[in-house]
């Protein structure tokens, strides 16, 4: 999700020229945009994240795994307590299997990563990240009040927030899905993290984060909020995204201004200081899942969600490097196999490509 806040005195200094007329408009503008990317962009992180790729071994995540009669899998978490320091990955607080902690942190995270295997197991036989039964390894408590979630490419870590802008960013199920599935994109198609592709990837993470979510607390398309973090980002009216309605998730805050993201290709960004968009145009490729999911009806994860699942899969059809306009027909291919040309989910689908402008 790449959730990093820009420092506290670097905003106040903004805020500050704002008010005293140090900005243009279109400056204004350009600094917000900014802000939201050191938000949701950890340079070190990322490229902790870019440095394990998903190797030689995998197995296919388009069939169900073949399962043993007598061995089901199970998920294998391990959760750890960075205590506050930068050690990873620090102290074993809670495994698989154990009682729960007392930690809410530590509780927290452990319940989401099951739910996020289950999510993953029940409905496409996947065996963790890499389909292979990867320990689902996971660091609370790291460094002091650090305003951050991160998938590095082998675990998950959780900063406890600010305690100001940010509660702690164990508290929300979809972020601990967004970042998981992260590491599912990683062993599949493996978007490259910038331009298009890299919204893909930010995308993919919300859709199915927004749907692990969904399925915990049964929410179908019409009950469902479609918000992504609305308890880490302090304050009853905002969420950190929104599918539903991208550039509403927070309206006038007052360290973060309003919501950036666009909801159609009229708004799209090549903004380089967040890898060219990546968490800016993510919003059109999320607008157009709660479109079609909305316009199908019912459980997200019924229908489109099993479109999304084959075509994030499918590397033929997306590539490292895939644009919107490639995902899109590996979304149409995909729901054609499964439902046919003439339905209603294929017809939904591509009503809502069209509807963002893709």
């Amino acid at each position: 999700m790449r959730l990093q806040l820009i420092s506290a005195a670097e905003m106040k200094s903004k805020l500050l020229k704002s008010n005293l007329g140090g900005f243009s408009e279109d400056e204004e503008i350009r600094s917000r945009r900014q802000t939201y990317a050191k938000l949701n962009t950890d340079e070190k992180n990322l490229l902790a994240r870019l440095q394990f790729k998903a190797g030689g071994v995998k197995k296919s995540a388009l069939a169900r795994t073949k399962i043993d009669a007598e061995v089901i899998p199970k998920p294998s978490r391990l959760v750890y307590s960075a205590e506050n320091k930068r050690t990873l990955p620090g102290k074993l607080v809670r495994e698989e299997g154990s009682k729960a902690s007392g930690d809410t942190d530590t509780d927290n995270v452990y319940d989401a990563a099951g739910a996020t295997w289950d999510f993953y197991y029940s409905l496409f036989g996947r065996n963790s990240i890499d389909n292979a039964g990867m320990k689902l390894i996971q660091t609370v408590h790291y460094l002091n009040k650090y305003d951050n979630a991160f998938w590095d490419g082998k675990q998950m870590i959780y900063g406890d927030g600010d305690g100001k802008i940010f509660a702690s960013f164990t508290s929300d199920i979809d972020i601990t899905a967004h970042e998981l599935t992260h590491g599912i994109v990683q062993y599949e198609c493996n978007l490259e993290y910038k331009d298009q592709s890299g919204a893909l990837n930010e995308s993919l993470a919300d859709v199915f984060g927004i749907m692990i979510k969904q399925k915990a607390l049964n929410h179908d398309v019409r009950t469902s909020d479609w918000l992504i973090g609305e308890n880490t980002l302090l304050g009853d009216e905002y969420a950190i995204r929104s599918l539903k309605a991208p550039g509403t998730a927070y309206v006038n805050h007052p360290e973060l201004g309003t919501d950036p993201q666009p909801a159609h290709m009229s708004g799209y960004s090549n903004d380089p200081s967040d890898n060219g968009g990546v968490h800016l145009n993510s919003g059109i490729p999320n607008h157009a899942f709660y479109l079609a999911a909305v316009e199908t009806g019912g459980f997200s994860w019924d229908k489109i969600g099993q479109v999304w699942y084959r075509a994030m899969c499918n590397t033929e059809l997306v590539p490292v490097n895939a644009t919107f306009s490639q995902f899109k027909e590996a979304t149409l291919a995909e729901s054609i196999i499964l439902f046919g040309t003439g339905s209603t989910v294929t017809s939904a689908i591509e009503n809502a490509w069209n509807a963002v402008g893709v």
